[in-house]
């Protein structure tokens, strides 16, 4: 469990079948620390169980809202990741039946189901349980269930979540990453969609959610015990910018219910946003670049004006703000010290807040009138990544959400805009292709004084981005521009082999900026400057004229950030890893700023 913390610490639980027939759960809010001295001296008499560290979705973080849950009578238990987007029918569903909740969260009411299927099949297995409950339920989820009175056995099922076996000597393992296995066995089988998984002691048997049999894939660990905590990468933060497509996947997933886009918590109804008639955005760091890309979504899909604020200096110049001003608060951690006083200021000026946040319960969104998550899972590395590309999805989701509250957009307009924001996880999985050219670029470009960053239009927040990147990791004098505004200054720090990484817009979505932006490359490169361009698959303008062109896979304008920004991330861990330095860990930094 600890090799599994890094997906959640907020807190963690085990359940085992006893050897005397019983279930026995112990559960503790906050690190596996604290489950461990809960359990000091405990004898767990059993060769049957689960274990959990969870990121808290539905429910606060505390003992009763830890995993496993249970059904009424203690006969079985649950662990889940993910989200059940249904819960509250099937909840409404269950307490109508009677049935009392223990827990604030959707996964208890998977234990109840089972329960409930298991009474009227009275000689069902468990297997054939978690087939059936599958069948009615929405989202992405890993369901892993122990039954008392089915000892030697644990079943699972996985649909949009990671699910691994391993295939051991007399035991079998069941985990959201082979990690947690890695001492007992390399042996390990990838469970498919849509997929249920039986183990005993003895072997395992796999079939679909209808009982049809089924195939998981096979693979060998090749990856040693000392990396296992890293899922088999150096740095947490290489595997960080791996997960950006499922952390992106996890942000949207559920937000689209009968063609309507909907928040996690909102305490702001549709006529108040109706009435905004502005837009504050405050954050710091690399959410204040998201931020940027947000301006360009909300005005255009809204036509509402956006300011974008730092929000260290938003309280201090006394913002102009009232009832009808809509605060949008983006902070990874929720407790950013100064994004929680510039939320504490809007709100006593009668403005309401909007938070994106990566943290259940946290300060910022528990002081806000309203909230969307973003699911990116547990950051370890300091440097943002994978939180970035989530913040950027949330933000679409907002506007969005924005224009359907405003009717700026009908609701076909909406859907089709969110079904092509749900590709993104697709096209940013293709954009990871391009690391190992990005390393042998690096290893060219590491002994620079000084990388220059230029964009237009929302390559404009990506080469900010990518700047900001390269100092956290690299420690390297690094500037982003808007390319428009070269000849007004910034031109003159260009020189030869000067690196100039220029984030390119589509020939085809942006035509004009696109010639523009051809002209910056053709203006540094005519003095001297080496050309780094992030260009379209197929640009071959841009390959004619620069130097090196990194490629990535053609996205709707709005939304190219998401693949634009993947290179960009990859090129500062390289070039910091190049210069020997540890990318999990910049020095004077820290993952959450919580004083001003």
């Amino acid at each position: 469990m600890h090799r599994l913390e890094y997906r959640g610490y907020d807190s963690a639980g085990v359940g085992v079948v006893t050897a005397a027939g019983g279930l026995r759960v112990v559960k503790k809010a906050g690190r596996i620390a604290n489950l461990e001295r809960a359990l000091a001296g405990a004898r767990l008499d059993a060769t049957t169980g689960v274990g959990h560290t969870r990121w808290a979705t539905h429910g606060a973080p505390n003992d009763r809202n830890a995993h496993p849950h249970t059904d009424a009578s203690g006969r079985i238990a649950v662990i889940h990741n993910g989200i059940i987007e249904n819960h509250a029918e099937l909840r409404a569903r269950l307490e109508a039946a009677g049935v009392e909740f223990a827990s604030d969260t959707d996964t208890e009411a998977v234990a109840h189901l089972l329960r409930a299927w298991l009474d009227e099949h009275a000689d069902g297995t468990i297997a054939a349980a978690l087939r059936a409950v599958c069948q009615q339920l929405a989202g992405a989820f890993t369901l892993v269930v122990v039954d008392a009175e089915q000892p030697g056995a644990v079943v699972a099922a996985r649909r949009n979540s990671p699910l691994v076996l391993g295939v051991g000597d007399d035991e079998m393992f069941l985990a959201s990453d082979a990690a947690a296995f890695i001492e007992f066995t390399r042996d390990a089988v990838a469970l498919g969609q849509d997929q249920v998984v039986e183990i005993t002691r003895d072997g395992y048997r796999i079939t679909d959610f209808f009982g049809a049999p089924a195939a998981g894939k096979p693979f060998h660990v090749d990856w040693d015990l000392a990396a296992a905590e890293k899922g088999g990468f150096q740095y947490f933060m290489l595997k960080e910018i791996q997960e950006q497509p499922a952390a992106v996947a996890a942000t949207l997933s559920g937000h689209l219910i009968n063609g309507q886009v909907v928040l996690d918590e909102q305490r702001v109804d549709q006529q108040e946003l109706r009435d905004v008639d502005k837009v504050f955005v405050v954050a710091c760091g690399t959410a204040y670049h998201s931020g940027l890309i947000a301006k360009y979504a909300i005005e255009h899909w809204t036509r509402l004006p956006v300011e974008v604020e730092m929000a260290s200096e938003f309280r201090y110049r006394d913002p102009v703000l009232d009832r009808q001003t809509l605060v949008v608060a983006i902070s990874q951690s929720g407790e950013t010290a100064d994004t929680l006083e510039a939320v504490r200021h809007a709100r006593a000026q009668k403005a309401k807040v909007l938070a994106i946040c990566n943290t259940n319960g946290a300060q910022i969104p528990r002081e806000s009138d309203a909230v969307l998550y973003t699911h990116a899972g547990p950051e370890i590395g300091v440097a943002a990544t994978k939180t970035f590309t989530a913040q950027v999805a949330a933000v679409s989701l907002v506007g969005l959400a924005l224009a359907q509250a405003r009717g700026t957009k009908y609701g076909d307009e909406v859907a089709r805009e969110y079904d092509a924001l749900a590709a993104m996880p697709e096209l940013i999985e293709r954009a990871l292709t391009v690391t190992d050219q990005v390393r042998a670029l690096a290893g060219e470009i590491a002994d620079s004084r000084a990388v220059l960053f230029l964009g237009r239009h929302v390559g404009y927040p990506v080469a900010l981005e990518g700047a900001l990147k390269l100092k956290e990791l690299a420690y390297m004098h690094a500037e982003g521009f808007p390319a428009g505004e070269l000849k007004h200054g910034p031109i003159a720090l260009v020189e030869g082999g000067l690196p100039v990484v220029v984030v390119m817009p589509s020939p085809v979505a942006r035509p004009t900026l696109h010639q523009k932006l051809l002209s910056n490359v053709a203006e540094v490169a005519a003095r001297g400057a080496r050309t780094i361009v992030i260009a379209e698959t197929g640009d071959r303008a841009a390959r004619t004229l620069a130097a090196r062109v990194l490629e990535v896979p053609s996205a709707p304008a709005l939304f190219s950030p998401l693949v634009s920004v993947v290179p960009l991330q990859t090129l500062a861990a390289e070039i910091a890893l190049a210069r020997g330095f540890d990318i999990d860990k910049p020095r004077n930094l820290a993952k959450s700023v919580t004083v001003e």
